[in-house]
């Protein structure tokens, strides 16, 4: 996922932690207007881990509360050190005020458990949106990691596009036919590590599809 170093983690595709990849590649000095890579984890990992604290020591309903101001606090603070909102935190923080405050009002959980399906088909309808006017929107998020030719960025933009519906597809299977104990469990230590494993699995291909003056494999 997470594009300059700062780019790389404010402009990637996801999320929630959809860049794992390319996030290995943030710089470790924390320059000013830059998140340090300790900050974005913060930011990213924060509200997660207190939706999932919170859950355990009470409910669905408390940890939505709790996921939702921690999310707008960790949105805050960011602007606040750096001056800047990054994206992928932004539109996470709008899709959980708007489904969180559903499952708060209606005391229904199923707006909550949607909110990675709304957020992971959204970053797959940019993807696909920018490649129908052959544009690849992973290339300026990722161009500092690594170098691509013009196909490879298409063809790499197109798997994670497809990879996002996938994950969407898969947030439905569970939230739908397991417990909300599964599905939490799931939200907090499934994502991650799926995302992770598909951008490893991307490194073949983008070695493949380094232009002549880039041939040394990607790390």
């Amino acid at each position: 996922m997470d594009p300059t170093t700062e780019q790389v983690s404010a402009d990637k595709p996801a999320a929630d932690p959809s860049a794992a990849g390319a996030a290995c590649a943030a710089s470790a000095i924390d320059a000013p207007g830059v998140e340090s890579p300790g900050l974005k984890a913060l930011i990213e990992m924060g509200p997660l881990a207190a939706f999932f604290i919170a859950y355990y020591m009470a409910d669905i309903m408390t940890a939505t509360a709790v996921i939702m101001v921690a999310t707008a606090i960790a949105v805050g603070f960011s602007w606040a050190r750096t001056k800047r909102i990054p994206k992928v935190p932004l539109i996470s923080a709008v899709v959980i005020a708007i489904f969180g405050g559903l499952t708060l009002w209606l005391a229904d959980e199923t707006f909550i458990k949607m909110k990675p399906t709304i957020v992971y088909s959204i970053f797959a309808a940019i993807l696909f949106g920018g490649l129908a006017i052959k544009r690849a929107f992973l290339k300026p998020v990722f161009e500092m990691a690594f170098k691509l030719t013009d196909e490879g960025w298409r063809r790499l933009t197109l798997r994670w596009a497809f990879f996002f519906v996938a994950m969407a597809m898969v947030n439905e299977m569970v939230w739908r036919t397991m417990s909300t104990d599964v599905w939490v469990n799931f939200k907090v230590f499934g994502f991650l590590p799926l995302t992770f494993v598909f951008a490893l699995s991307q490194m073949p291909f983008i070695n493949r599809h380094q232009p002549p003056e880039a041939q040394e494999p990607a790390e």
